[in-house]
């Protein structure tokens, strides 16, 4: 019966959550890549103070995340996202003459910071593209370790407010949903109201992103938990209020702020694999018999699989299981969709 159960429970994934089977090919068998991702939350509905004064106060919060990491983990962060529009706060109309360049403060400041912390940074501003046309966009703009520009996202989808044919003020929306070939591996950025729709997503998906960093005014968290598991990568919000978070690709939530807290330092690895419930596995405990603390997990019973990843360099989370004869969810899908398929079933 209880066989039975975990063949319908596969099924049942399938229906739900399209983009899991099939979810491009599997990390497992490759080394472990444990990244420690920073994250705010900060709300900017206050007076603008300036650009100087704001830029401090980023600054700021970039060394809390910093000394956070170094708290928790004994070494600084990889990468530290910022809120939406962190730079600006809000702009209510005019957009373009209210924001800034690329280069000039904003830049001195931040490549200077991400050289100090040898971290990649993610600066959300309005960024001012073309001063004379006064084209401007929502932007997410990412420093590497080295201080230079490694790449800049412009928000696909400028919020439209109810009754109102403008985007942003004037914002002109972004046209690509670029991955940027971070050190520790693919990065993939979207912004606030870019959660309603697919494209972005699915595009950074189908690119191979390993982690996808979200800063937002809006808090929620049921979106991007689906987008994670959907396409099987991480999720990194960065808010204005109720909390930031990080979402696992199993879309569970493994780390959440709330206020008071402003500030998130979290590792994770980018080598996973997910695995479904079977006996042999004996909910993750197989593997602790075996490998001992070789072998990290987060196994969730309510939903009959778990996040598995190595903390060994010289073996992979891959070897590790298939040592006991198991195998991935999505590849065992596959399997049984092939199956469904021969025998005939819609759809297949």
């Amino acid at each position: 019966m209880r066989r039975m159960m975990w063949i319908v429970s596969f099924a049942c994934a399938a229906w739900a959550v399209p983009g899991e089977t099939g979810g491009g090919p599997s990390r497992a068998d490759r080394p472990p890549r444990k990244v420690i991702v920073g994250t705010v939350m900060r709300p900017f509905w206050v007076t603008y103070p300036g650009l100087a004064a704001r830029l401090d106060e980023l600054s700021a919060l970039v060394d809390r995340v910093a000394a956070e990491s170094k708290r928790k983990y004994g070494r600084g962060p990889d990468i530290v996202v910022l809120p939406e529009i962190a730079v600006t706060g809000e702009i209510e109309s005019d957009t373009a003459a209210h924001s800034v360049p690329l280069n000039g403060p904003l830049k001195d400041r931040f490549s200077r910071q991400a050289k100090e912390l040898r971290s990649y940074i993610v600066i959300p501003t309005y960024l001012l593209d073309d001063s004379e046309k006064k084209v401007c966009s929502n932007a997410a703009i990412l420093f590497g370790r080295d201080g230079n520009v490694a790449g800049i996202y412009r928000k696909l989808h400028p919020a439209v407010h109810t009754g109102s044919d403008s985007m942003e003020g004037g914002v002109t929306p972004g046209k690509e949903a670029p991955v940027f070939a971070c050190d520790f591996g693919k990065l993939g950025i979207q912004i606030c109201f870019d959660i309603e729709f697919d494209y972005g997503w699915d595009e950074l998906g189908r690119k191979g992103a390993d982690l996808v960093v979200w800063p937002t005014q809006s808090p929620q968290t049921v979106r991007p938990a689906i987008r994670a598991r959907q396409n099987a990568y991480y999720v990194v919000s960065s808010t204005w209020r109720n909390n930031a978070s990080v979402f696992a690709p199993t879309g569970k939530i493994i780390s959440q702020i709330k206020p008071p807290e402003q500030v998130l330092a979290q590792e994770i690895d980018l080598s996973w694999a997910i695995l479904p419930w079977s006996p042999g596995l004996k909910n993750g405990e197989a593997l602790s018999a075996k490998y001992g603390d070789k072998a990290g997990y987060r196994y969730y019973e309510d939903e009959d699989r778990g996040l598995f990843w190595s903390n060994d360099p010289q073996l992979t989370i891959g070897q590790m299981y298939r040592s006991l004869g198991l195998a991935e969810a999505d590849r065992e899908l596959e399997r049984i969709q092939l199956l469904y398929k021969k025998a005939g079933v819609p759809s297949y």
